[in-house]
């Protein structure tokens, strides 16, 4: 079985969206990043990083293997399962290159703006200024493309769209005052939120840790 450590945090939520598309049985186990419980040595065991998420496949070939970083986690999954990535050709580039897009542009660049913007008792205009231009920037590339295919890497659902949508959907909602004007201008990219968003497995994966 599957074991997830997580969070209730855009990254965290990937992998339970992924695990939930799958219908596959899986374990969740909370790692409290608010009390520094991702340093404790036993979730450096599996993640050297200290970062979530992460999992444990206890039925891996060859043994228990511990899979961290997001994006690595979607891939492993989505190739055991043989779901949400194509095997090979040209498909399966596509949907490679708007994972690694989401994983090294969109993520980190929303996350800064969410640091200066939300978190930092210390204000720096020229900050925000800079991760609030290079978000918008980013969602239009979102936009332009979502305006060309159904989702990001064409036209079949896959780890890229589940790994963008919990970023998106934290430029919504955290970070929806700071990027209305933004969002309100890309139409493409609302109906693509829209038609993520229905899906049951995402809103399951979105709930992850929210429920008692």
């Amino acid at each position: 079985m599957i074991a997830l450590y997580t969070w209730t945090t855009p990254n965290g939520r990937k992998p339970a969206i992924l695990l939930e598309e799958l219908g596959i049985p899986y374990t969740v186990h909370a790692v409290n990043i608010s009390k520094d419980e991702q340093f404790k040595p036993e979730f450096l065991a599996i993640s050297p990083n200290n970062k979530i998420p992460a999992i444990v496949d206890d039925e891996a070939d060859g043994g228990a293997l511990s899979v961290f970083e997001s994006g690595a986690v979607l891939t492993y999954l989505a190739e055991k399962y043989g779901e949400f990535l194509p095997a090979s050709g040209p498909a399966r580039y596509k949907v490679l290159e708007w994972l690694h897009w989401q994983i090294g542009g969109l993520g980190p660049m929303l996350g800064q703006l969410g640091f200066f913007e939300k978190f930092s008792k210390e204000k720096s205009p020229l900050a925000s200024e800079r991760f609030k231009k290079e978000a918008d920037r980013l969602l239009g590339v979102m936009d332009t493309q979502l305006a060309k295919t159904t989702y990001l890497a064409g036209a079949e659902y896959s780890i890229a769209d589940i790994a963008a949508y919990p970023w998106v959907f934290a430029a919504t909602t955290f970070l929806g005052e700071v990027l209305a004007d933004s969002l309100a201008a890309k139409p493409s990219l609302q109906r693509w939120i829209k038609l993520v968003g229905e899906r049951p497995a995402v809103k399951k994966g979105m709930a992850i840790l929210s429920q008692p």
